[in-house]
């Protein structure tokens, strides 16, 4: 065989391969549509104390909202997380060469925390902001129900020319939080002595309302938690002390949930008898949470572990009216404070 003819047989079985490489390619894509670039965003809540993937059994919905390069929204999804189950726990979109920044509110319901209505080609990630609902009073704003579960993801995509389904992962942080208040007041007088339940007001107050589209706080008013559930009861104590008798001890439970902690912010827990208006403790929260925190995770910062943690059990020993000691209880962990002048 000649030089030419060789030349001439290799151009033959060049072309060949390329058009056999472009039939593969439809073929293999053909439930796709073509060879186009597609990315599937997978969702995990694994941002918390379990160091888990609690996606499936805690976040209920998820709205994925796709920003270009000049920060203009170009792609928006909203889904139950149980329909994206299929799916891995993802959503596919497929997206021009273009940077990228994706953000997520999940469990948005419009009651409890609402954001703005996104329009493809108009809305820009500045204006994407999370709002939670309050009442107002003549002392101001407040909140008395049992919010509904809040997270946020964020994350940058560099887009790629290779064609295929490309799989990122967004890790969400829940932004809301659980407080079980329990105070047990006991009386060297008698039962008829405690304060009585009902007339025991417990508030957390805040200015964290206000979230923007990277998660950090914005500037709002302040924000009165109320509980949304109350129960009271007698407990029957065996106690050696003569100070306190036998059915002394009455208890009242309260659970309020707040949106967001920071660091560099100080809400307060307070508990006032509303018959004397006198405060009958008042303690700064995220003083008391970290507090637990450096007893076996001093590696891990104090606003990651404020985002990981979501439940908080507190415990209040008040003594003929007087608060002498309290407790924290976060995941088996236990401080006991015995300085009131915290």
């Amino acid at each position: 065989m000649n030089i030419a003819a060789y030349m001439a047989k290799i151009r033959v079985t060049a072309v060949v391969f390329m058009a056999s490489a472009l039939m593969a390619c439809g073929v293999i894509y053909d439930q796709q549509g073509d060879c186009s670039v597609k990315y599937r965003i997978e969702f995990k809540y694994d941002r918390n104390m379990e160091f888990a993937d609690a996606f499936e059994a805690k976040v209920p919905s998820v709205a994925l909202y796709v920003f270009d390069s000049q920060s203009v929204l170009v792609h928006q999804q909203v889904a139950p997380a149980a329909e994206l189950q299929d799916a891995g726990n993802a959503m596919v979109i497929e997206l021009e060469p273009d940077s990228y920044t994706l953000l997520a509110w999940c469990g948005v319901d419009g009651s409890s925390f609402t954001v703005p209505t996104a329009v493809e080609g108009q809305t820009t990630l500045s204006q994407m902001q999370c709002t939670m609902a309050r009442k107002s009073s003549g002392a101001g704003a407040y909140v008395d129900s049992d919010l509904s579960a809040l997270y946020h993801g964020m994350m940058t995509l560099d887009y790629t020319d290779v064609a295929g389904v490309h799989t990122e992962v967004m890790s969400l942080t829940k932004n809301t939080n659980n407080f079980r208040i329990i105070l047990q007041q006991t009386s060297s007088k008698g039962e008829v002595e405690a304060v009585d339940s009902s007339e025991l007001e417990f508030t957390i107050v805040d200015s964290n309302g206000k979230m923007d589209y990277d998660n950090s706080l914005l500037e709002d008013e302040q924000i009165e938690y109320r509980p949304w559930s109350i129960v009271t009861g007698n407990v029957d104590v065996d106690t050696q002390s003569a100070a306190v008798r036998a059915s002394d001890v009455q208890v009242t439970v309260a659970e309020l949930t707040t949106a967001r902690l920071m660091t560099d912010s100080r809400p307060l827990l307070v508990v006032t008898n509303r018959s004397n208006g006198k405060k009958v403790l008042s303690v700064p929260i995220v003083d008391y949470a970290l507090l637990v925190k450096g007893n076996y995770n001093k590696a891990m910062d104090d606003q990651e572990y404020l985002d990981r943690q979501d439940e908080y059990n507190m415990t209040f020993f008040i003594h003929d009216g007087e608060w002498v000691s309290s407790q924290i209880i976060i995941n088996s962990w236990r401080v006991v404070i015995d300085n009131k002048e915290l």
